[in-house]
Formats: structure tokens, C-alpha cells, sequence
């Protein structure tokens, strides 16, 4: 079928602001040429691509199907463009990166400090998400890395991985509201005596926590599940329960300590990964160099 390019920009456009006013702004066309488009290629290709109202633009299913397969070329054509803009040492040239907020703050702040100072000409764009929602990032080409934690059940044999850091998961309680559990050891199947603090299930943390108490035969039943581990110790210091959070999330953290286990809790690694079947970019090979 032999379909222009530019029509399935102008879809790939509508379909991720779901506004044909937007697309037209974002092309720097008349909305009309956005519409005739939206019918050139619905006519070509023998379907209806989306709902329109007089308030709202939707997906039709076919729609949807669509963007999965146009948006992952449409990112790498832009990569693609990139890599022939990027010249001498870095005066142009993007860095997208997935991440958490978690890793964001204790992990890559301050890589991202150097490097920006090394080449401030590069625009960084950092989209937050959890580990497993950053493997979607990936695969869909809205970002050249993502930074997650390893396991991750969403990965496949198609990422190229690098470990930049290990650590241990831990349960942290007030020094305050849980004395009896300072210097001591204690057995997991304790700790479902008092209120669990972790995070939601979008998270690796949540399948790693979980599959740990099912191994040991225990049932979990968190207390409180969020999205942030920064608020979950911010409950833990006023007694709301043990929290639980990567080992490094404790620094500074003057009024909780960390439990000592009965069980060896194994350790997970935080790591950098790249997709093997699309290029990498000159501004995403110097960022892994700071890694070395």
C-alpha cells in the first residue's frame, strides 16, 4: 500500500494530542490540512481511525492499533535525523531518558549535572515513570534509555543492559514509635504485625516484595501502597508503620533505622538500558561513558 509518509505524521500528531488544533500548530499547517489528511489516509486505508465531537477527538480501536506501529517510526526517523545533525563534540542533539523519580533524585542527579556541564548544548528530557511503565518508554521510542531497576518482568531479550548500581531493599520504622524492633533480629513473618509501607503495584518493588513473602509462604498485606518512596518514609517517621524502600533512600533520614532481617533479603541492581535494535545515539553514547 503506498501511503505518503506525511499522512501518518499528521496522524501520529492527532493521535498522541488527540487535537487536530494542536497537530496543526505542531506541524505548522491549517487545521483544514490536518483534517484532509485525517481523510486521505482513513480513505486509503479503508477505516476509520478516530471518534470526533464537537468537545473531544478519540481513538477508534483501529486508531489505537495504528499508533502503536506508526509512533515507534515516527521517534526513530527523529533519531535517525539525530544522528546526522549531531556533530563535533556534542553542539547539538537531545537526550531522552526514562526514569523514576526515586532514581532521578538519588541516582542521577548529579550524573546529570556533569554531564550537562560537559555538554550544555544537548537538550536533556527526563519522563518519569515506574520501572515497568519506562520498558513501555523504551519499546515505543519516546526515550533513547531508561534507568530501572533489575529484575524487571517487562523486559525482553531486546534491551542491552548496564549496572550502575546495586542495592538492598529495606524495612525502615520510626526510632520513636518501634524501639522493641532496634537491635534485633527479626524474622519476616514478624513483620506482619505491624502496618507495611511500600509501593503500588506499577512498581518492580511491589512484585519484588510480594514474590519474597509468597517464597517464604507468608501472605502480605501492605497497609499503605504509593508511588513515592520519599512519602512513604515521611510516614514511617510519624509511626504510620515500616516502610519499605531501597537502602540508599535512607540517607539523612536521622529518625528511622533499618531493621535488621533474620532472612538475607537478595539484592537487586539499578540499571541502564538501551534498545538493541535501535541506534544509539552520539549523546547517548557519551552519557554512558560516565558510567564507565
Amino acid at each position: 500500500m503506498d501511503i505518503n509518509y506525511e499522512l501518518y505524521k499528521v496522524f501520529y500528531y492527532v493521535a498522541t494530542t488527540l487535537s487536530f488544533s494542536e497537530a496543526s500548530r505542531r506541524l505548522y499547517i491549517s487545521q483544514s490540512a490536518v483534517s484532509q489528511s485525517i481523510k486521505t489516509l482513513e480513505k486509503k486505508l479503508n477505516t476509520g481511525l478516530f471518534i470526533r465531537s464537537t468537545k473531544s477527538v478519540q481513538l477508534t480501536p483501529e486508531g489505537e492499533t495504528l499508533l502503536r506501529h506508526v509512533e515507534p517510526a515516527i521517534h526513530l526517523i527523529k533519531q535517525g535525523e539525530g544522528h546526522l545533525t549531531e556533530v563535533g563534540e556534542l553542539d547539538s542533539g537531545q537526550l531522552r531518558i526514562g526514569a523514576t523519580d526515586t532514581i532521578c533524585r538519588y541516582l542521577l542527579i548529579s550524573c546529570l549535572n556533569r554531564y550537562h556541564k560537559q555538554y550544555p548544548m544537548v537538550h536533556i528530557r527526563i519522563l518519569n515513570q515506574t520501572s515497568l511503565n519506562c520498558v513501555e518508554l523504551l519499546e515505543r521510542g519516546q526515550v533513547d534509555l531508561i534507568v530501572t531497576n533489575y529484575p524487571n518482568s517487562r523486559m525482553g531479550h531486546r534491551e542491552k543492559l548496564l549496572t550502575i548500581h546495586e542495592f538492598q531493599d529495606v524495612f525502615a520504622g520510626s526510632k520513636s514509635h518501634y524501639p522493641e524492633l532496634a537491635g534485633k533480629k527479626t524474622h519476616l513473618h514478624e513483620l506482619l504485625q505491624y502496618p507495611i509501607l511500600m509501593l503500588d503495584r506499577h512498581s518492580t518493588t511491589h512484585e519484588f516484595l510480594h514474590k519474597t513473602f509468597r517464597e517464604a509462604q507468608l501472605e502480605l498485606v501492605p497497609e499503605i501502597e504509593l508511588d513515592s518512596n520519599d512519602l512513604l518514609l515521611d510516614l514511617a517517621s510519624i509511626g504510620l508503620g515500616l516502610a519499605f524502600v531501597p537502602d540508599y533512600c535512607l540517607k539523612g533520614r536521622d529518625r528511622l533505622f533499618k531493621i535488621n532481617l533474620a532472612e538475607t533479603m537478595p539484592s537487586r541492581k539499578v540499571v541502564i538500558a538501551t534498545n538493541t535494535t535501535t541506534p544509539v545515539t552520539r549523546a547517548v553514547r557519551k552519557f554512558l561513558t560516565l558510567f564507565g
